[in-house]
């Protein structure tokens, strides 16, 4: 049985590894314990999502792409063909919040 906690551990060490990070680097900017945040990369513990969000702006990586990948791994072990990355944003999306990644994609580009 495949486990949630698992793979979100493993995709948090997969980034803090291509980054180039250390454990500790990555607990000290995220203002976590480093033998937890060691537990969660293996699986052990579920982090909350307060926690995940700042082990992922530590890693300077948005949290969105973290559960991107996780759910593309869940998928896999599903079964499932993994959804290609739409560039387009879905019509239910609250127009504020359309206006705001839009805004976000501009400043990234230039």
């Amino acid at each position: 049985m495949v486990l949630a906690r698992r793979e979100i551990g493993e995709v948090l060490r997969d980034v803090r590894v291509r980054k180039g990070r250390t454990l500790r680097q990555v607990a000290g900017r995220a203002s976590v314990a480093l033998g937890y945040l060691s537990e969660v990369e293996r699986g052990q513990k579920e982090a909350s999502s307060e926690i995940l969000a700042s082990v992922a702006e530590a890693l300077d990586t948005p949290l969105s792409t973290i559960y991107r990948q996780v759910s593309d791994r869940l998928l896999v072990h599903e079964g499932l063909p993994i959804a290609t990355q739409s560039t387009a944003i879905p019509d239910t999306v609250p127009d504020e919040m359309v206006r705001q990644v839009e805004g976000r994609l501009a400043s990234w580009a230039s």
